[in-house]
Parts: structure tokens; C-alpha cells; sequence
């Protein structure tokens, strides 16, 4: 099985990247599975959060390199539309997606983890975008979700040198919100994600969009694409459910309406 996909009782839908001989490689058929698994979350309601990582010591060392020899300036646009068009799905998936990095993340692995809401990584993990080793580019939005993410000096650094950098330094840059023993990252993800599903789904939903389209407005825009979200999400139950907890000192119960 390519990926393994596992829903628990939290609602938490595990996708773990399964090649490890090929340290976990996207391949086309591994990125065609990904994005039919992404589209079953989004349609299915028991699916609150999408939580990714990887079998073995990579989380996804990079696109399938076999395929990236085949490409002309033909098939080589088609190969980072694919890509693009794939990880693009976890930015419109409208549930909250974590990356849990637990060893390798180069190439269109670093683009893969960029493309989630959140991520986490092992003391263990590196990062980094080599393509230029290989006379290429990032093609899997590596070059604009990083330089958005870590800032465009930082980006430059990685894209132009090709280095890689320890999970320390990615947690210093932004690149990761947290670093934790090897062990104990999958329960530190479950458990991020377990505390973010309790929260109200119209208002996280809200958050993931408006970050993410605001982004990319002028803050004018921005500022009033917030405000339409913030009226839209005062119209809702989970709204007076939540402003009712916290006067009445209680826990809030949100369905999502």
C-alpha cells in the first residue's frame, strides 16, 4: 500500500507515506492516490483533521527522480501542474491538515509539508530543496509557499544553495511550529489535532481561508474578507454555543452549524 490511511475515533484521518525503500518518493501513482484520499476526506463528515507522515527514516524525500529524467519542457510543465494541483488540495480541503515530519523532507517532500495547515517535526528530521543539485527548480510550490512561509532571504537560501537544515533551524526559521523526540511525535500530532477538532468547524474553516486568500491581498482586502468571515461565523449556533460556555463557565459542545 503506497499510503496507509487510517480514520480514528477523534475523526483524525492518518495518511503515512509508505515507500520507505524509496525513502518515500512521489511518484505519480503515490501523488494520484494522495489526491483521491484528500477528495474522500473532504466529501466525509467522520473526517475532521488530516494528519500526514511518513514510514521509515524519510517523511518524503523529494519527487520520483526516474520520472523527472523522462521530462521535456512539455511533460515537465504537466509534472508540476501535477504536483501543484495535488498539494493545493490541502489548502482547500476545509479541515485542518498537520504535517508530522519525521526524518527526511526534501524536494517535493518540503513542498508537501509546506502545503498543510500546520507542522511538527522529530529532533530527527531535515529539510530542504535540492532541486537546483539536479540543474531544476522546485516545481511543487516550493518556491512561493516557502518564501511565504520562512520569508523570501530564508527561501532564497534553500532553493539557491540546495542545502538542508536540522529541525532546530526549521523551528527557528517558522518552517515548524515544534520539535519533539522521535517518539512522541505521532501522539504530539494526534494530540494538536485532537484540541483543534473540539473547536468549532465553521470557524476553523474560516481561519484556513482567510489566511491563506488574505495572504496574497492587499490588507484593505484583507481586512474586509476578514470581516465577511467574522459576520458569517456570528450567524451561527457554534457561535452562541461558544459565547454561552463561556459565560455559563462551561465546556463548549460545537456541531458544526
Amino acid at each position: 500500500m503506497l499510503i496507509i490511511n487510517e480514520l480514528d475515533s477523534n475523526g483524525i484521518l492518518t495518511l503515512t507515506l509508505n515507500r520507505p525503500d524509496k525513502l518515500n518518493a512521489l511518484s505519480t501513482e503515490v501523488l494520484t492516490t494522495l489526491s483521491t484520499l484528500l477528495a474522500e476526506a473532504k466529501a466525509n463528515d467522520s473526517v475532521k483533521a488530516v494528519l500526514v507522515t511518513g514510514t521509515g527514516k524519510a517523511f518524503c524525500a523529494g519527487a520520483d527522480i526516474s520520472k523527472l529524467a523522462e521530462c521535456n519542457a512539455t511533460s515537465g510543465y504537466e509534472f508540476a501542474l501535477l504536483g501543484q494541483n495535488v498539494f493545493h488540495q490541502f489548502e482547500t480541503l476545509g479541515k485542518p491538515s498537520l504535517a508530522a515530519v519525521n526524518g527526511y523532507a526534501f524536494g517535493g517532500g518540503c513542498e508537501l509539508l509546506i502545503s498543510t495547515s500546520m507542522r511538527i517535526a522529530s529532533t530527527k528530521a531535515q529539510f530542504g530543496q535540492p532541486e537546483i543539485k539536479l540543474g531544476v527548480i522546485p516545481g511543487y510550490g516550493g518556491t512561493q509557499r516557502l518564501s511565504r512561509l520562512i520569508g523570501k532571504g530564508r527561501a532564497m537560501d534553500l532553493c539557491l544553495t540546495g542545502r538542508f537544515i536540522d529541525a532546530n533551524t526549521a523551528l527557528s526559521w517558522g518552517l515548524v511550529s515544534e520539535v519533539v523526540e522521535e517518539d512522541a511525535l505521532i501522539p504530539r500530532a494526534k494530540e494538536m489535532l485532537t484540541q483543534i477538532t473540539q473547536l468549532a468547524p465553521i470557524a476553523l474553516q474560516s481561519i484556513m481561508d482567510v489566511i491563506n486568500q488574505g495572504f496574497d491581498m492587499n490588507l484593505q482586502e484583507a481586512l474586509h474578507l476578514e470581516a465577511v468571515h467574522f459576520a458569517k461565523v456570528c450567524a451561527t449556533t457554534d457561535k452562541q454555543e461558544g459565547v454561552s460556555a463561556f459565560l455559563e463557565k462551561r465546556q463548549a459542545k460545537f456541531i458544526g452549524a
